[in-house]
């Protein structure tokens, strides 16, 4: 695969039911995480379900980071994708599984990208028919 980005998928359970239905506390947890990871956050959007739950997206640069939660499981699902090799979606998911008190977390790695025989990061195009950008450290 032609490796563009990295989509976590993670299960965070055992988490307080309170801190998972509090959309101005999520929102901001979320936001916090995606600067931890090193991304830039460019927007958000929260939405609160009745009688309880809320989904997030928090849309950066690189991508998004996004939470639908259980309360009444104490169970939240988590997806961080992230393109490029700037941003650790991994940080973001350690930030968040303390901040959302979990227990326990289960993560699932899937490289996103355009299919091919071999596995090799490549970088972005600035623009149709454009050199591609370096991600080099």
């Amino acid at each position: 695969m032609k490796i563009l980005g990295r989509h976590l998928i993670a299960e965070l359970s055992d988490c307080p039911s309170e801190v998972l239905n509090d959309s101005a506390i999520l929102e901001e947890v979320m936001k916090e995480a995606a600067r931890i990871s090193g991304a830039t956050v460019v927007d958000s959007t929260f939405h609160r379900y009745s009688p309880q739950g809320l989904s997030g997206i928090v849309v950066i640069a690189e991508s998004h980071i996004s939470v639908h939660t259980w309360p009444e499981y104490g169970y939240a699902a988590i997806d961080c994708f992230t393109c490029g090799t700037s941003v650790d979606p991994w940080k973001a998911l350690e930030y968040l599984k303390s901040a959302l008190k979990s227990r326990s977390m289960a993560v699932s790695e899937i490289k996103r990208g355009i299919p091919s025989e071999m596995d090799e990061v490549i970088a972005h195009k600035t623009y149709m028919n454009a050199e591609p950008v370096s991600f080099d450290r």
